[in-house]
């Protein structure tokens, strides 16, 4: 890119906000410009109600500039907030992508070692160095979790996260869910059941990430479900949407914690101390694709009861 380019690209506005990977109501450069024709309405305003209250020019002349000037003051202190802040969210971005794809490579290659020392050896695997190699895969497969999720996120946030939509049935991928949980649901003692209700059509969706939803959900729902719990999927076709709830009788999330479940990171008290394994990303993840499938999500819970998520998608005119 030439100098004349660099110089040009500063002062557009969508550049800027392709650097930022940000919407132009959010850019900075937006709300400074935003806040330039603010500040000539205001100065305009100001003279003409100095002409009617001061008669000497000088003065009113004095106050225009003086009013012009400590907005001009406020907009670049406040821009330039905006501006650092913006620039900080890019780098933490960035920073996350590069290390989750730099994390990739090594974590693959241990459960390739970790296999092949398993397969791989004319002894018999002792007991104490199986549960050696068992932990050594569950953490694997844990930091290849939150890797995955990590790039999931920083995908979205920047804007880079395309979804390959077709006609896809919601009823069939969580079927297929159920029977791939059976192993996990019979070691976790719970019961899972599943009502549809009635003929429902297929929506127009990413089928791998439609499934990575449901996923996401059943696999909370047995985590947070004690023994001889019941967890109740249902779905129906209402108004042109298909309605998906999924039902559990674990232990809940707290009143005053309820408004930030769907932040990254995040994860209740009751269930840090009921010692669930982790990463607070898996309902983010949830929200931000069905919010890009043209959905809503959202839940009711109690606490020491159960909780129920719920979400809508527009389906395909059968």
């Amino acid at each position: 890119m030439t100098e004349e380019k660099k110089k040009c690209s500063r002062f557009s506005l969508f550049a800027s906000c392709n650097k930022y990977s940000v919407p132009l109501w959010q850019c900075p450069q937006f709300l400074f410009f935003i806040m330039g024709l603010v500040i000539i309405a205001v100065i305009i305003f100001t003279y003409f109600l100095a002409t009617n209250r001061l008669s000497d020019p000088f003065m009113v002349t004095l106050v225009v500039l003086g009013a012009g000037g400590i907005l001009l003051i406020i907009n670049f202190v406040i821009t330039n907030s905006f501006e650092r802040m913006a620039e900080a969210s890019r780098m933490k971005s960035e920073l996350v992508s590069i290390v989750s794809h730099q994390l990739r490579a090594p974590l693959t290659n241990v459960r390739f070692a970790l296999d092949f020392l398993v397969s791989d050896r004319e002894n018999p695997v002792t007991s104490d160095e199986k549960e050696y190699y068992s932990i050594i895969k569950e953490n694997s497969e844990r930091m290849n979790e939150l890797v995955n999720n990590l790039l999931t996120i920083s995908k979205i946030e920047s804007g880079n996260f395309l979804l390959n939509k077709k006609r896809v049935s919601l009823a069939e991928i969580t079927e297929k869910l159920i029977g791939k949980f059976k192993p996990y649901i019979l070691a976790s003692n719970v019961k899972v059941t599943l009502d549809i209700q009635g003929k429902v059509n297929d929506v127009f969706a990413d089928p791998l990430w439609l499934e990575q939803v449901v996923e996401n959900l059943l696999d909370n729902a047995i985590k947070y479900t004690k023994g001889n719990g019941e967890i109740k999927i249902a779905m129906k076709q209402k108004d042109g949407t298909i309605n998906f709830e999924i039902h559990d009788q674990g232990i809940g999330i707290p009143k005053e914690e309820q408004g930030y479940i769907f932040e990254k990171f995040f994860r209740s008290k009751n269930v840090s101390r009921a010692k669930t394994h982790g990463s607070g990303l898996g309902l983010h993840i949830v929200k931000q694709v069905v919010e890009l499938l043209d959905g809503k999500v959202w839940f009711r819970s109690e606490e020491g009861k159960g909780t129920t998520f719920y979400f809508i998608l527009p389906t395909i005119k059968s």
